[in-house]
């Protein structure tokens, strides 16, 4: 057990940037880290960590040990969760990521209903539009939205949404519908801010590619999906975002024979013998409830 505490307060210390962090989290004192950093590298004949005012660096020998410590660690927590699994309920820290649009319209909702589920979880929710990959930055379950699946992930599909085109009800009375995808050229249309302008539609007569320009883009889908319901334009979006608007008559249909490309959602998870309880259950959770977020298409899995 001595060494794995060694191993522990190594880790925290790395992770954490400094000895009194790892201290703190580790419920003990500064020099009880020290020492016992200072006795893992003297059973290892290296030096693991340099000590400077300024904090802590790794060494090069450091840097290779790291990664094999965590999993050491990993490993050693799988086990006891697996070995106590028959008589505990899930419990611990879960850090769970997913785009800031999916998380505020519908994963925090069901981050609430879990925790009610599993009252001994913590759940750490980070809300991010760029890739998280879980093994860097510590994350347990990333959700995954469209791009391409690294291929060192294990990645479970939850299902498909198509994308279609909306517009309020304002903007239909003051401009009118189009009545072809080439109509789109005379509207205002709004998109995201990263790709190029243009837009691809799948209707009764295949796929068509309209060059639309947008005058209007921004990088946040929140603030986009709010610009069409102020009546601002005509934009493509995936359904899981718009079906209760457009249930409710906030939104319309336009073109409402013809859709655009599918959104993919995946959940993302570093590879392991044995999850851990507490992720197993968010896991199980997550691709039921989400799998049942309207308007999935029944496309087949990639």
């Amino acid at each position: 057990m001595d060494t794995l505490r060694a191993l522990s307060a190594f880790v925290h210390s790395v992770e954490l940037g400094s000895l009194s962090g790892a201290a703190r989290a580790l419920d003990t004192t500064q020099p009880t880290v020290s020492k016992l950093v200072a006795g893992l590298e003297r059973s290892l004949g290296v030096r693991l960590l340099r000590r400077a005012a300024t904090g802590l660096s790794l060494t090069e020998e450091g840097q290779r040990f790291h990664e094999r410590a965590r999993r050491m660690l990993e490993d050693y927590g799988d086990a006891v969760a697996d070995a106590r699994a028959q008589v505990q309920q899930p419990r611990g820290l879960l850090r769970l990521s997913a785009p800031v649009t999916l998380g505020q319209r519908h994963l925090n909702a069901m981050a609430v209903e879990f925790l009610r589920l599993y009252p001994d979880i913590e759940l750490e929710l980070v809300l991010d539009d760029r890739f998280v990959d879980p093994r860097e930055e510590r994350i347990d379950v990333s959700l995954r939205v469209g791009g391409a699946l690294p291929p060192d992930l294990v990645a479970r599909h939850l299902g498909s949404w198509p994308r279609v085109l909306v517009a309020s009800p304002d903007y239909v009375a003051a401009r009118g519908k189009p009545r072809t995808p080439h109509d789109l050229l005379a509207h205002d249309y709004l998109r995201y801010a990263a790709g190029d302008d243009g837009v691809l539609l799948t209707g009764p007569d295949g796929a068509v590619a309209v060059p639309v320009r947008s005058r209007y883009r921004v990088n946040n889908a929140v603030a986009l999906l709010d610009s069409v319901l102020a009546g601002a334009g005509v934009s493509l979006q995936p359904t899981w975002m718009v079906a209760d608007l457009l249930a409710q008559g906030r939104l319309v249909r336009v073109l409402a024979r013809h859709t655009g490309p599918a959104q993919e959602l995946h959940l993302l998870y570093a590879p392991r013998r044995q999850l851990p309880l507490r992720v197993q259950v968010l896991v199980d959770f997550l691709a039921q409830r989400v799998a049942a977020l309207p308007g999935a298409s029944k496309a087949p899995r990639r």
